[in-house]
């Protein structure tokens, strides 16, 4: 589990400002791959972009203002480098959900992790075909596509056991050479009975939860 202080929890009170301003597509994109790609410069990041460096630039310092990035130790000092402030960027559904002005949020930030997941692929087909992966990887890697059925506690309880479990492992591979940025996606997105002729009204709101971005 991610600690404390690399974690940002936000509040739809108080960071009403802050969930509004990640909400843009390239400040999303910005702000994760500061997190998988490590400190960089604006015109880094807009080679990887597309964008222009202006863009980059302004966008990022947005992401300043309100505490996202910060700063990275420079190294030559002719260009402002960036960092991520913290790992993940955490929040909860229930206080998003009784907030009128931030439910909108939630569901912006899960379609880019939906898009995330596809750019995720992309790259890494590209790497294992270009040979900069292991075939060591070949075999562990994938996706699944399950449908369990279970209660809203046992949901929880499998978000609880996954998220010790990754703990557990990332603390034992974190001085091991063979260990790789892995992206691990996951969801739980409880669905209601679609409606038949016989009941049209079977199809109610049903449970629903999400995880962080």
């Amino acid at each position: 589990m991610v600690s404390e202080e690399k974690r940002r929890r936000l509040d739809p009170e108080s960071d009403a400002s802050a969930l509004k301003a990640l909400t843009h597509p390239l400040r999303i994109r910005l702000l994760g791959l500061l997190r998988s790609d490590g400190p960089a410069t604006a015109s880094e990041l807009a080679a990887v972009t597309g964008e222009s460096s202006a863009s980059t630039s302004y966008h990022l310092r947005v992401l300043a203002k309100y505490a996202f990035v910060a700063e990275a130790e420079q190294r030559d000092g002719r260009e402002r480098r960036w960092r991520a402030v913290h790992e993940v960027t955490s929040w909860s559904n229930e206080a998003m959900e009784a907030s009128p002005g931030s439910r909108d949020f939630v569901g912006t930030m899960r379609r880019r992790q939906i898009q995330h997941l596809g750019e995720a692929l992309t790259r890494h087909e590209q790497d294992m075909e270009a040979g900069r992966l292991s075939p060591q990887w070949v075999e562990p890697s994938g996706i699944s596509d399950m449908l369990p059925r279970l209660t809203p506690d046992s949901l929880a309880e499998l978000w609880r056991t996954f998220d010790d479990k990754l703990a557990e492992l990332t603390t034992r591979d974190a001085s091991d050479p063979r260990a790789a940025r892995t992206v691990v996606f996951t969801a739980g997105l409880p669905l209601a009975s679609r409606p038949t002729a016989e009941d049209p009204q079977a199809a109610g709101d049903g449970p629903h939860t999400a995880r962080s971005a």
